[in-house]
């Protein structure tokens, strides 16, 4: 061979050799090229609502090149929107181990592990989020919520109290305040953090019939009233404030007002057992102060025996019904005196 080819032949390997795979050209320049390719076609199949097809170019790019955290993400995305948060949690735990200082990998990671009920790695992925961002109303919104879901309510109460902080003009943090309080059986403050909510947005009816509910335990029933009240002004149809209602009044020994208002609860909802234990409480109420009533007696006995059939776990009305039926015998001689 002419020394002048020989020479070229041996510039060229050694630079082959400097790239660290002899004579032959290396791939991870072109792989990088075709997993942003496979990135840029993922987010166009996205916009096209292609997700099937998207989620094929973002596996493809990370085989290609497996440090792609946004890549990753997408897969999560995708998986999360199809329901499969098994699968949604690894991809954005692989996003979150490439770039643990991402704020939206890890706070996605966290929202995964809190449908999947793991809320112990819930808590560690939301703690991280807050941590990238200490001033996030939502992360830390959300690390309340998994504790208080977890009964951790005094980690619950702390992050929604800094939640307010945050963001005073939302009536979300205040409202689970709330519950967190009456689960502690501290009612005046649940009742304080209600009215907070309610300042902020009056149009809430289920937070007025938690309030409502709240005073019912300190048998504050006239102050209960005026908030289930306002509760179905709002919302026609919440049979739950229909069947506070009827508690409440007949707590107050109103009862046709109490009748009324638990038979609405059952129209608007026949499942609900609730509706039915409350008739025949008031029923039996009525017969007790009236004894020659046996008709009202059996109605209300009825009325314990349909709650039973829509949830035969409830041994109180279980006891009542053994307690107040009328006997075969006293059934059967009234049936024969009547006319």
């Amino acid at each position: 061979m002419d020394r002048k080819y020989r020479m070229v032949g041996y510039v060229v390997c050694a630079v082959l050799l400097a790239w660290g795979k002899g004579c032959t050209p290396p791939q991870e320049p072109f792989a990088q090229l075709r997993a942003d390719a496979s990135v840029k076609r993922g987010l166009s199949r996205i916009e096209a609502e292609e997700y099937d097809k998207a989620l094929e170019e973002f596996q493809r790019a990370v085989e290609l090149n497996p440090k792609l955290a946004l890549a990753y993400s997408k897969i999560g995305d995708i998986h999360q929107g199809k329901g499969d948060f098994s699968a949604a949690a690894k991809a954005f735990a692989e996003a979150v181990k490439i770039n643990p200082f991402n704020f939206d990998y890890s706070f996605s990671l966290a929202q995964t592990y809190h449908k999947l009920t793991r809320f112990a790695d819930a808590v560690r992925a939301y703690l991280h989020a807050c941590e990238i961002e200490p001033k996030n109303y939502q992360a830390r919104l959300n690390l309340g919520v998994c504790y208080h879901q977890a009964s951790e309510l005094d980690n619950a109460i702390d992050c929604y109290i800094k939640a307010t902080e945050l963001d005073s003009t939302r009536p979300a943090a205040y409202i689970n305040l709330g519950a967190a309080y009456d689960s502690q059986h501290q009612y005046y403050r649940a009742i304080h953090a209600y009215n907070e909510a309610l300042e902020r947005d009056p149009n809430q009816p289920m937070v007025l019939v938690n309030l409502a509910t709240t005073l019912i335990k300190q048998e504050r029933f006239p102050n209960a009233i005026k908030a289930l009240e306002r509760a179905v002004e709002l919302n026609p149809k919440s049979t739950v404030a229909y069947e506070r209602l009827g508690y409440c009044y007949f707590r107050l020994r109103d009862y046709e007002k109490a009748l009324a208002n638990y038979e609405w609860a059952g129209t608007l909802e026949p499942k609900k057992s609730q509706a039915y234990a409350g008739l025949g409480v008031v029923r039996m109420a009525m017969y007790l102060q009236d004894q020659n009533n046996l008709e009202i007696r059996q109605l209300a006995i009825e009325n314990w025996r349909r709650s039973l059939e829509l949830n035969p776990n409830q041994p109180k009305i279980r006891n009542l019904v053994a307690k107040y039926q009328i006997p075969l015998d006293h059934t059967t001689a009234i049936l024969m005196d009547a006319p």
